[in-house]
């Protein structure tokens, strides 16, 4: 039995350190139903906290599963004005945005991955001015997540359902640091680490990384102006801080759109629209995807592939060292917010603009012209392992070691 003291503990941080709800602000919460007694606890804390309004979209995956096996595709491709304007209102009012992930890594491998893709790009298309707002940092957001019957046992299969999310229970409060006595000053403590890193890695301005392990051999160029970012986040003009991911283990930037070429493997499974993509590879020219294999997922990989023209181009470039507390603890979640933080990870479409110096400000055509890639997705997956070998290039062409297997090769005191 999950001790309450916990969940109030993790609602507490999600709001605290994550969202850094702010008095008088309002709080959007993303969820699903099998998570209502968490969730409740959630909106409890932040009217606590003084949010002036709580709104909660819930989902639940059966009811997903029964429109995605019965409803003609003109249903499922069809968004309403008054969902996106919905969404569009809270931000533009400046609201705070949790999202509570849970959802069964296999919901729709029965499905066709076609009538999944073309749903996906349809939300996209249709909430592409919301996107702005949180790849821009214009509000703040934060993804956290919480067992799931179906989900747990596709991690901890050889337990009971109740003993497989109190299992993953223990672990998320162990990765997410709730399990200390102070979750938001161990955070503060993590994220000045990750600011060390991030900040080295922006002095250097590494001109190329080159990474090396069994199935990858590939050259990443970064594009001049582009920013390290890693652990917290500002929301735009403000001094106000949160953390967008939570657990987060990573530094990141962009590669440069039109500068990545060699061949890159997955290292881990990719939970993506409700099917699993694991054991892919995808080989680069010029910033672009010339071809590609997967043992298992191939249609729904090539469906992601194929959602524009951005998406078979690179958005995101990220750091793990493989002694990361998700690494280390020998599981595969098979949920990307988990996976990603155990593992040096790429991710196929969208750059956030904030990676790049000025990007927020840039239009279209100005984000292209200095390599940052547009699409309506942004998929990561992990190619970081114990194996894995990154060499830094500086501008004049010197070679300096980044990781040496899995691990930083870099002294960020020095």
């Amino acid at each position: 039995m999950v001790e309450t003291n916990m969940l109030e503990k993790y609602a507490e941080l999600a709001l605290r350190t994550g969202v850094n709800l702010q008095k008088g602000q309002a709080l959007v919460v993303n969820s699903s139903i099998e998570g209502v007694d968490f969730t409740r606890i959630v909106v409890r804390k932040a009217y606590e906290l003084g949010a002036k309004n709580v709104h909660v979209n819930w989902s639940d995956d059966e009811l997903t599963l029964l429109k995605y096996e019965n409803a003609p595709e003109e249903v499922l491709t069809n968004i309403p004005q008054w969902q996106v304007d919905k969404q569009l209102s809270f931000a533009k009012d400046g609201a705070a945005l949790l999202s509570i992930r849970s959802t069964n890594p296999d919901l729709l491998k029965d499905i066709d991955a076609e009538r999944v893709a073309k749903a996906s790009k349809a939300g996209a298309e249709a909430m592409k001015e919301f996107r702005t707002y949180t790849m821009n940092d214009r509000i703040p957001w934060s993804i956290i997540s919480i067992p799931t019957g179906d989900w747990a046992q596709k991690i901890f299969p050889e337990k009971s359902k109740e003993d497989a999310i109190e299992s993953l229970w223990e672990q998320i409060f162990t990765i997410v640091r709730v399990d200390q006595e102070d979750p938001v000053k161990a955070w503060d403590e993590h994220n000045t680490l990750l600011r060390k890193a991030r900040e080295f890695l922006n002095k250097k301005k590494f001109q190329k990384l080159v990474f090396k392990a069994p199935g990858t051999d590939i050259e990443f160029e970064l594009p001049q102006g582009h920013i390290w970012k890693g652990g917290s986040a500002k929301v735009a003009g403000t001094d106000l801080d949160f953390n967008p991911n939570m657990p987060t283990e990573e530094v990141f930037t962009m590669p440069h759109k039109y500068g990545v070429n060699g061949t890159v493997a997955s290292t881990k499974p990719l939970n993506y629209g409700g099917n699993v993509i694991d054991n892919f590879s995808l080989t680069f020219k010029d910033g672009k995807v010339v071809d590609f294999e997967a043992e298992q997922g191939y249609d729904t990989l090539k469906h992601l592939l194929d959602t524009d023209e951005g998406a078979k181009r690179l958005g995101e470039l990220a750091l793990v060292p493989h002694e990361s507390p998700i690494s280390q603890s020998g599981l595969i979640f098979y949920n990307t917010l988990f996976d990603e933080n155990a593992s040096c990870h790429i991710a196929l479409g969208k750059a956030y603009p904030t990676n790049m110096e000025g990007g927020s400000d840039m239009n279209d055509k100005e984000l292209d012209e200095h390599g940052v890639n547009d699409s309506l997705t942004h998929v990561d997956f992990m190619i970081g392992s114990a194996d894995l070998d990154i060499d830094g290039v500086t501008a004049d062409g010197e070679t300096e070691a980044v990781f040496r297997k899995g691990s930083w090769a870099l002294d960020f005191d020095a």
